[in-house]
């Protein structure tokens, strides 16, 4: 996919990425809340930064190689547990900071590490 460049991606943000990103976060954690919608919740979770600001999708087939992944059963634990509520309020607090000037730049860190706070999963970047 062709790199947009940064005026597209801060107009994009100033129009529809303030806005539509808390949505997003909000219809995500909904899903995640239910076995029948879980996929398509983490799915969303994934498109978070491009929602905000028409980033390119980070490839989820790669992780960290170096660190691999902790067990599928350790993870699941987790998210019953923990993730579910912790990156839902993660992600709002993020949502909140991208909403001004001076949080974006966290928000933007937060966000990219949401897939980590909702069910450890390890990437590269």
């Amino acid at each position: 996919m062709k790199q947009r460049s940064l005026l597209v991606r801060a107009i994009w943000f100033l129009f529809i990425g303030w806005w539509a990103t808390p949505a997003v976060v909000n219809i995500a954690w909904f899903l995640n809340a239910t076995i029948i919608g879980l996929p398509l919740g983490i799915k969303l979770i994934n498109l978070v930064p491009t929602v905000l600001s028409l980033k390119e999708p980070r490839s989820l087939g790669a992780p960290d190689a170096g660190r691999g992944q902790r067990s599928l059963l350790v993870r699941g634990v987790y998210f019953l547990f923990v993730g579910w509520w912790l990156s839902w309020f993660w992600a709002n607090v993020a949502a909140f900071f991208a909403v001004t000037i001076v949080g974006l730049p966290i928000a933007y860190w937060m966000f990219n590490r949401l897939p980590a706070v909702t069910s450890l999963y390890r990437f590269d970047g």
